[in-house]
């Protein structure tokens, strides 16, 4: 076998070689294994959802399979039963311990409930189908059942087929319960009209939609699945949730779905856990079956029904609902025994030290496949924190085909910065180091904060700037020192985070305006509450509160990097980085991205060594409209100064104004080329009206050298 493009390009990893070709030579077995059959590929192979489950044919009579080896007689039971084992509803006993039973048309119909009576050695217990594609929760017993889903007339969707934005990818992390400002559970289609069109106005290209698979407790945030083929039906019918991701394809959006395959609830009524009776049905069976840390249970991804089952899953919402691809939820606990605990993974020998779970491995790996079979477009993001070699890099290459990683390193080290530095300690050369050390091969996916950081028990970086003075001090023009310093530091934050991707970037939902306060479901703990289950919309749309002056700053620098093409493969060139300055620049293609951390001192005619040219301002963070004091004005051209020294290192000294706690970007002008003796004849008659024009309005000036005190004077 040739040496895999990951052990070429990364010299360091050859001692690990075998264990890195294992594991690719795992998945060509496994996949030859399952596609033993008639199946050509995997996306032909992925169709258990088509079997199993309940499902009308093409005559109107009904055939409902499950796959329960240990079950000794299984009866559906229903609202059409009086929810009484009957006769005519019992399944029998085909092959391979599958059970399947057909109806007439007129034994059920659109919306019944439904459930399964198993019976096993020893007991027996009611059950939700393992396919089941709709279950709803009584609101009185608050009971879980399967739905009868087949209305009329199918869904007919407007855009059949959209192609994400990844150039780069901008994504808006959501749930749609909590994305309602009224105290309860907001909906599909709420958020649809409403959530939607902000989200388009502010700049994003995508949306990672959470809690989508249904889950038996909200508060669980979606990460206690009981239903993989369920979209959850306390915000709406499939069909609200089609026309969502519809209505975000309209708006250019894509629609990425946070997928749980890493573990799944515990409960027995309402989950996978022990259907047929035995414990090892879709679960490990001995001391791996509970998870540590989660209490929910473990996949046991070394059988061929299990990864039936998570590959038809990926599969199904892929077709049925359009998304645009998945976000893998606990990623770092599938790639390990140990789920990851209490390592550090401080060297490469940390990652192949016979703890990775070969079998979730693989099967990662062939859901990756999988996913671009079906849609060659997908988005597939890990949700990994080990930094594996190799998660995001395709198959062929020696890795497990992820697209992205998330950077869960950057908001961890912003968290920590906040909580144990003073400002005077924020190094640039450590800001820069932790936002762009990463492998140059894999694409990641980098962000301030997600949900993550608003939980309860913890603080979203606004919170943790500002406090309780966000309840006293947001109005405009209050000049609450606290405040100030927030707002600037919540927009550099942001800024520099961004301004270094290699991937994507992400924002959880509100936080681009400083949201205040964490999230909390409604508990017990509470008193079931639903006050910090929700977004505050109506603080950004007050024009006298300054939450509106972060919302404006994120649009701006948000269309500003969708305004460059490829802005995420352009190289990240390090300018000038001084610790004790606390001034930070670097440049990406034409746009050169200046920060000054320091708390209390502004420079006058700082120099930062650049691209010889002509600079424009394009942004800055302190602009008043984002809360700023407009000490930047971008309204002055700055010119670079040679210097001898430099000369042969083609680079000139760019002399700025830096006001403290600020970010600017600016523009090199593309240079101008020479036009011939014709050519200046021909556009003579434009460039004379263009000088009466300069004459009415004022041309901006070019300062050379006198730049900065230019820009000072203006300032004062």
């Amino acid at each position: 076998m040739a040496i895999l493009p990951i052990l070429k390009n990364d010299p360091w990893l050859e001692p690990y070689s075998e264990a890195i070709t294992g594991r690719h030579n795992d998945v060509l077995r496994k996949e030859a294994e399952l596609l033993a059959g008639s199946a050509k590929d995997l996306d032909s192979f992925a169709n258990a959802h088509n079997y199993f489950g309940m499902h009308r044919n093409s005559d109107g009579s009904w055939t409902f399979r499950e796959w329960a080896p240990n079950a000794t007689g299984i009866t559906l039971i229903g609202d059409f039963s009086g929810w009484k084992e009957e006769m005519r509803y019992r399944l029998t006993k085909a092959d391979n311990g599958v059970w399947e039973i057909t109806l007439p048309e007129k034994s059920l119909s659109h919306g019944q409930l439904y459930k399964m009576m198993v019976h096993w050695p020893g007991g027996y217990g009611e059950r939700i189908p393992a396919y089941a594609t709709r279950v709803v929760q009584d609101p009185e017993t608050h009971l879980f059942s399967a739905q009868i889903w087949s209305p009329e007339s199918e869904y007919k969707w407007k855009i059949n087929k959209f192609t994400p934005d990844t150039k780069p990818l901008l994504i808006y992390e959501c749930h749609i319960g909590m994305a309602q400002e009224y105290e309860g559970v907001g909906t599909y289609v709420e958020f649809r009209d409403k959530i939607l069109p902000r989200i388009a106005a502010d700049g994003y290209n995508a949306i990672q939609i959470m809690a989508i698979q249904e889950h038996p407790y909200y508060g669980s945030f979606g990460y206690h699945v009981s239903s993989f083929f369920a979209a959850s039906s306390r915000f709406g019918t499939p069909e609200d949730l089609k026309s969502l991701i519809d209505r975000a394809h309209e708006l250019g959006i894509a629609v990425i779905m946070d997928i749980v395959h890493s573990h799944a609830v515990k409960n027995e009524n309402e989950g996978l856990g022990r259907l047929d009776g035995s414990y090892d049905l879709y679960f490990y069976g001995d001391g791996r079956r509970e998870h540590p840390a989660w209490d929910s249970l473990c996949f046991d991804y070394g059988k061929n029904e299990v990864l039936h089952f998570l590959l038809s899953n990926c599969k199904y919402w892929l077709e049925e609902y359009k998304f645009d691809g998945f976000r893998f939820d606990g990623v770092t606990s599938m790639l390990y025994y140990s789920h990851g605990l209490g390592q550090a993974f401080g060297s490469y020998a940390d990652y192949y030290d016979g703890t990775e779970d070969t079998n979730a491995i693989t099967y990662l790996t062939l859901a990756n496949i999988l996913i671009h079979q079906v849609n060659p477009h997908a988005i597939t993001i890990a949700e990994e924190m080990s930094g594996m070699p190799g998660l995001a890099l395709p198959f062929a290459e020696g890795g497990m085909g992820f697209d992205y990683r998330m950077a869960m390193g950057i908001p961890d080290y912003w968290i920590k910065t906040l909580k144990e530095k003073k400002d005077e300690d924020w190094h640039p050369t450590s800001i820069f180091w932790e936002l762009t050390n990463r492998r140059d091969d894999e694409k990641t996916i980098s962000y301030v904060e997600s949900h993550d950081q608003a939980l309860v028990g913890d603080k979203t970086v606004i919170f943790r700037l500002i406090d309780d003075q966000m309840y006293w001090h947001m109005m405009k023009g209050d000049g609450n020192m606290t405040v100030a310093r927030g707002i600037a530091l919540h927009k550099m934050i942001r800024l520099v985070t961004l301004a270094t991707i290699n991937g994507g970037y992400l924002n959880f939902m509100g936080n681009e305006f400083g949201h205040p306060e964490w999230i909390d479901f409604p508990r017990e703990g509470n008193g079931w509450s639903y006050k910090y289950a929700r977004r505050q919309w109506s603080l950004v749309d007050r024009e006298d509160l300054q939450y509106e002056y972060l919302n404006n700053f994120d649009n701006s620098m948000l269309s500003l990097v969708r305004g460059v093409r490829n802005f995420q493969n352009l190289p990240v060139r390090k300018l000038w980085e001084k610790d004790d300055d606390q001034i930070l620049a670097f440049s990406r293609g034409d746009l050169v991205f200046v920060f000054n951390f320091n708390p209390s001192k502004s420079f006058d005619g700082y120099g930062i060594l650049a691209q010889p040219g002509v600079y424009d301002v394009v942004l800055s963070s302190d602009d008043p409209q984002f809360g700023g004091y407009g000490n930047i004005a971008d309204d002055v051209s700055h010119s670079t100064e040679a210097d001898p020294l430099y000369k042969p290192a083609g680079v000139e000294w760019l002399r700025l104004y830096m006001p403290a706690r600020t970010a600017m970007v600016l523009r090199r002008r593309k240079p101008q080329r020479r036009t011939s003796t014709a050519t200046k004849a021909a556009t003579s008659k434009t460039a004379a009206k263009s000088t009466a024009t300069k004459k009415k309005t004022g041309a901006k000036k070019t300062a050379t050298g006198k730049t900065s005190a230019t820009t000072k004077k203006k300032s004062e």
